[in-house]
């Protein structure tokens, strides 16, 4: 089953699950329960903290649920807030942060790649914690729109469109998806 957020970057091929962590979670909860996928793709958008340029497209299998509090040693956490699934596709994939509000801090930004962290998207630490308690695999294929930096935002709305081109293109040419199906 390939998934994607939604609103915005909605694909054909692909069924929304949502944005951000709670929409993602309750939204694929659901499907697990009444149709449980065999494995979960997850398609979509992500800002790179400085290793990753823009256009580059991602894989991953791991995620991290991190907020800037954490790394300003303002808060801690009881929960494991890193899941790595084993999925030999991506054996030395990137972890991907989510976090339901975006990094506009570029000094900040730097600490996470400290953590082995190369990228931002808001939903797929949701969608690997769901993935994990039904025991589906999971992996994310991301483009990378912006730098986490004060540009964020107004980077992601300049380069969405051409993002999302170059993402399904990636995505046909490794037989992902198909001319039927997008």
């Amino acid at each position: 089953m390939i998934v994607c957020a939604g609103r915005n970057e909605t694909f054909p091929f692909a069924t929304p699950v949502g944005v951000g962590l709670i929409e993602t979670s309750i939204n694929l909860t659901r499907i697990c329960l009444f149709d449980k996928p065999d494995y979960i793709i997850f398609v979509g958008s992500a800002g790179s903290y400085g290793k990753y340029n823009i256009f580059d497209i991602v894989h991953s299998s791991s995620a991290s649920n991190i907020e800037l509090g954490f790394l300003e040693d303002n808060c801690y956490t009881p929960l494991d807030n890193v899941l790595k699934t084993s999925n030999k596709t991506f054996p030395n994939d990137t972890i991907v942060n989510s976090s339901n509000y975006i990094t506009t801090n570029k000094d900040l930004a730097k600490e996470f790649e400290q953590y082995g962290i190369g990228i931002e998207n808001m939903e797929f630490y949701a969608l690997c914690s769901v993935a994990k308690e039904f025991d589906i695999p999971i992996a994310g294929i991301f483009v990378v729109t912006n730098y986490t930096d004060s540009n964020a935002h107004k980077d992601f709305l300049t380069n969405h469109k051409e993002a999302i081109d170059k993402l399904v293109k990636y995505l046909k040419t490794k037989n992902i998806i198909t001319e039927q199906n997008n």
